[in-house]
């Protein structure tokens, strides 16, 4: 595997040290960054995010970051949502009404409704069914364990790109793929060596 160039955006979003960790563990080169040529020129690129869509899409509109997710999307460019990423690139979000996501995909992010013994947010290990098997997840057999942490979960308006699916209480739509845009509701970052070899699909793609 040769050394790519993958820029985290820096939003001052919460995971993204460990994305950067796990990065150098696959032995790539991560530049954590907010500048616009960084980004662009990178070989692949991740937006990571834990914490509310609202304040989130305040910052990447504070940052101006939005037109450069904008043309890395349309760019043909690999690109990789994680947690809040992945909410971030839909229309809009439960959490923050009003608020307008990226709308890079079609969808919107909806609360996980709570019951007995359901507790919420969902926080632990699930496991994955593949309705289509998409690329982050060659090569893995069975249905594989990942990392949860959230209150909201994802609708998609399209099950066509629907890869990756989780239950609890209600079917969530775990990933996402459409060209060259990526997304995982899941930590693959903290879904142990499952987690190690989807990142390594992202890198190798």
């Amino acid at each position: 595997m040769g050394v790519t160039v993958i820029a985290i955006i820096d939003y001052d979003a919460g995971n993204i040290k460990s994305v950067e960790k796990a990065m150098s563990l696959l032995g790539q080169e991560a530049v954590v960054t907010r500048d616009k040529e960084t980004i662009l020129s990178a070989d692949k690129v991740i937006l990571p995010g834990v914490g509310s869509f609202g304040d989130a899409m305040e910052k990447i509109r504070q940052y101006g970051l939005e037109p450069v997710i904008r043309q890395v999307a349309g760019s043909g460019t690999p690109f990789l949502g994680i947690c809040l990423g992945l909410q971030l690139l839909f229309e809009e979000s439960g959490e923050s009404p009003g608020v307008p996501g990226l709308g890079i995909l079609k969808g919107k992010i909806v609360r996980i409704p709570e019951s007995e013994g359901r507790k919420v947010p969902h926080m632990g290990w699930n496991s994955l069914e593949f309705p289509v098997k998409g690329r982050l997840f060659h090569g893995l057999s069975g249905e594989p364990y990942v990392y949860f942490v959230h209150s909201y979960y994802l609708e998609a308006a399209d099950e066509q790109i629907v890869t990756a699916v989780t239950e609890y209480g209600v079917r969530i739509h775990a990933s996402v793929e459409q060209g060259n845009v990526f997304a995982c509701q899941f930590h693959p970052e903290k879904s142990s060596d499952t987690g190690i070899h989807i990142l390594k699909n992202f890198v190798e793609l």
